[in-house]
């Protein structure tokens, strides 16, 4: 048993800016647990195409408010206490609110390696 917390995360090399926000990898692949949890930022007013080809992904919303668009168009508003789940690989425009960060917590299977970062200045979707 360990306990990590996102003080310890901050500032090492599991801090990872990806282009619209920060991601603590809290757990990765070789933490050994077969899955990853990060803590997700999303800064305020961004928009990101996303698309994960190599993990399924579940986010659950803890503070600020933001939606999360499906390849249908289909607009889900994220508040706190809310959960999104990407089960198909799902390509994905998440948006933040201009009012204040939008703040997830993220568990991908499997899990990232801790290194992953977005390329949002691709055409498409900015998957790894």
């Amino acid at each position: 048993m360990y306990v990590r917390s996102l003080d310890e995360v901050r500032g090492t090399e599991r801090d990872i800016d990806w282009g619209n926000g920060k991601s603590y990898r809290l757990l990765i692949e070789s933490d050994g647990m077969g899955y990853g949890v990060c803590h997700t930022v999303v800064r305020a007013g961004t928009e990101s195409l996303l698309q994960y080809q190599n993990h399924l992904e579940a986010c659950y919303c803890i503070s600020g408010e933001g939606e999360v668009e499906d390849a249908n168009g289909n607009v889900f508003r994220i508040r706190p206490g809310d959960m999104y789940v990407l089960d198909q690989h799902d390509r994905h425009y998440l948006r933040s609110d201009q009012e204040s960060d939008l703040v997830l917590i993220s568990v991908f299977n499997p899990p990232l390696k801790g290194t992953e970062r977005h390329n949002l200045a691709e055409s498409g979707a900015s998957s790894y």
